[in-house]
């Protein structure tokens, strides 16, 4: 059977298009819209947001549930600049809504931006980016090999240690202990060993993550000293010892609507790296290993201190590596009932 019409044919002019390129970092998906995208009004990125939020919510779930995405699907929508220091903006996308920084996106974006030729490479070894994000800029540096993206590293927004040892109250796990940092967004951190959970058991830690986020949420929700839009507990980050020796810890961060997280969650690490200076269990530059929940690792050290408000907070770089996985046109057929998207668990 000759299949090639399939190829040469076209939606109706009335339907909606949108062209974007997926990848993943680490395990976890990234899909990049590269033609469809509305035009998103803002000085700056925390309007983009606000505005995305009230009026293209529509379609983000499109694009990130069923039946052109899932559950767990994450994304990121490329905008010109806010600063003029920048090269350009990125506003991520889940399940659930619009967050406010996204490392494995960070490393995905650039792997995509570079390698399709978006972004010039340049002469040298390593090509530097500076991109805009609701929490801030941040700069990543794309390691290259014969004109390819090999690793991605980037200094991330200033983390902090925002609470320890908070005692939210769970009906599945009792009293749970937790530690509240900050790496762009807000986590909670717990250990497995502490309330019985299995790491690596997906289908246990999404309803107890959405559980502690829950109590978390409840006893002790998380005030950003500078920014009222920042101020919300995103996620649950579950740690434990790693498989390699090598490797400094597990975790596997629980976010959104019960998202889960492939990767070692970019984000997270930065929000460790704050933990772990703060108790001084690790210094200056000192490079550690974390894994995820599929093996795969993210690079983290503490480059440098500074100050958030009033909170000691330390300026984390996170290293990671993203791969392209297909460029895809995807259709809006007004008369499909289930056009703006579902998504089953």
């Amino acid at each position: 059977m000759d299949l090639s019409p399939a190829l040469d044919w076209s939606p109706p002019p009335h339907w909606r298009r949108v062209t974007v390129v997926d990848a993943h970092t680490g395990g976890e998906p990234f899909r990049v819209v590269v033609e469809g995208l509305p035009e998103i009004p803002g000085e700056d990125m925390a309007s983009r947001r606000a505005f995305a939020e009230e009026n293209l919510d529509d379609l983000r779930r499109r694009l990130m549930w069923e039946p052109r995405g899932h559950a767990d699907m994450y994304g990121g929508w490329v905008c010109p600049p806010v600063s003029p220091e920048s090269d350009l903006s990125v506003l991520f996308t889940h399940n659930a809504g619009f967050s406010t920084m996204c490392g494995h996106g960070i490393i995905a974006l650039v792997k995509v931006l570079v390698d399709t030729g978006v972004l010039p490479t340049g002469e040298g070894p390593t090509r530097t980016i500076r991109i805009d994000t609701p929490a801030g800029r941040v700069e990543a540096t794309a390691v290259l090999e014969e004109g390819m993206v090999v690793w991605v590293r980037f200094l991330n927004v200033p983390s902090f240690v925002y609470q320890r040892r908070v005692i939210a109250k769970t009906g599945g796990f009792g009293d749970v202990v937790c530690d509240i940092a900050y790496g762009g967004a807000f986590y909670a951190f717990v250990d497995t060993v502490s309330i019985g959970l299995d790491l690596m058991a997906p289908a246990a830690l999404v309803p107890a993550g959405r559980e502690v986020k829950a109590a978390v949420s409840a006893v002790s929700p998380p005030r950003h000293p500078e920014r009222a839009d920042l101020s919300f507990l995103y996620g649950v980050i579950f740690t434990g010892p790693p498989d390699r020796s090598k490797n400094h810890s597990k975790q596997v961060c629980v976010f959104a609507d019960g998202e889960i997280d492939r990767s070692p969650t970019g984000t997270g690490v930065s929000a460790l790296l704050a933990l772990l200076h703060d108790a001084g269990t690790i210094t200056l530059d000192e490079e550690i290993r974390v894994e995820s929940l599929v093996g795969s690792v993210f690079t983290g050290r503490v480059v440098d201190t500074t100050l958030v408000g009033s909170l000691a907070a330390v300026v984390p770089e996170i290293g990671g590596n993203a791969h392209l996985t297909g460029r895809s046109e995807l259709w809006f057929d007004p008369h499909d009932p289930l056009a703006g998207g579902f998504f089953l668990r």
